[in-house]
């Protein structure tokens, strides 16, 4: 199940059916759970932990120290759940003291070829990042987000859950859950309702979060005055307790 010219270092925990490909590398302080399978060429370092049944290809770069220049050598971690599809040439980043220390990545996350999550970035589950798609540091991402290739977040952006990032979508401020986002410079263009038809949501959530998008982006009242119209109609809708609990947590402002 491991290729003779992997390198174990002493330390590493490797669960017994995991599978490790000619020439890969598994650091002292990593630990791989059941039903993993790392391809060949791929470095996974640093104090990184990944669950069960991860798939991780060829020349991917797992748990490397943080592309930040303030980091001193500090202990940081990066933990990965269950279930994720790991590409080519993907690399993820371990924390930085400056965020928590520790970078996470959900369950049932499909990463493409390229990708690059960086230092403490929080990204939920079913994710889904098309070629190249980026993530700069501390950014959050909710449950079944599609970046499609080549777009990405600026630091400490949040991505709510459901939302959509067309191609070359590259971000600076915060996308509340459900949003899509498409074009140069990328805009709202409304909600994401192919993605939540596929998802279960039904006809009448989905005029309800098409409303709620209406009072945010176009009915020209401040988030303020919108967040205060949209708190009226949680307790019967709510489907839109994550939209408004997204913009709420804005630090960065949302996307217009």
């Amino acid at each position: 199940m491991i290729h003779p010219t992997a390198i174990i270092e002493d330390g590493a925990r490797v669960a017994p059916d995991v599978e490790i490909g000619a020439y890969s590398l598994v650091g002292p302080q990593v630990e791989i759970g059941s039903g993993c399978r790392i391809g060949p060429h791929v470095v996974i370092t640093g104090q990184t932990r990944l669950g069960q049944n991860n798939r991780v290809f060829q020349f991917a770069s797992i748990g490397e120290e943080p592309q930040d220049k303030k980091f001193a050598g500090e202990d940081s971690a990066l933990e990965i759940g269950n279930g994720n599809t790991i590409r080519e040439y993907v690399t993820i980043n371990r924390g930085t003291s400056d965020g928590g220390g520790v970078t996470r990545v959900g369950n049932d996350n499909w990463i493409m070829a390229y990708c690059h999550i960086a230092h403490d970035c929080q990204v939920g589950s079913h994710v889904i990042m098309a070629n190249g798609a980026t993530l700069a540091g501390h950014v959050i991402v909710g449950d079944h987000v599609i970046f499609a290739g080549y777009s990405g977040a600026h630091q400490f952006c949040r991505i709510g859950d459901h939302a959509f990032l067309g191609m070359y979508g590259g971000v600076s401020q915060d996308v509340p859950a459900y949003v899509m986002v498409s074009g140069q410079p990328p805009r709202p263009r409304g909600v994401n309702s192919e993605g939540l038809k596929r998802r279960g949501f039904s006809a009448e959530q989905i005029r309800n979060i098409r409303e709620a998008y209406r009072v945010i982006y176009r009915s020209g009242k401040s988030r303020a005055e919108a967040l205060a119209e949209l708190e009226q109609r949680r307790r019967e809708q709510p489907e839109l307790n994550i939209m408004i609990d997204n913009a709420r947590a804005s630090t960065r402002g949302l996307l217009r």
